[in-house]
């Protein structure tokens, strides 16, 4: 998948990989995707409920080897 911005957020416990995604994603421009790389397992939660609550949108996610993977488009 294509993205503009990633963000390595591996080693991170929560809620330093929401913290950092949502300051990153800040210098987004609406429409713009943002690639997450993290490793802690409540990842996949913290970034679904992220999402819903900031109306941005988890188009993909999934696992490269020993870490989890999301894309992220921000919307407006």
């Amino acid at each position: 998948m294509n993205f503009d911005k990633e963000l390595d957020a591996s080693g991170l416990n929560c809620p330093l990989p929401i913290l950092r995604t949502k300051k990153a994603i800040g210098e987004l421009d609406s429409g713009q995707v943002m690639k997450v790389l993290a490793t802690d397992p409540g990842a996949v939660k913290d970034f679904e409920a992220f999402c819903k609550q900031t109306g941005n949108a988890l188009l993909e996610q999934g696992q490269e080897a020993d870490r989890f993977v999301f894309y992220i488009r921000k919307q407006a």
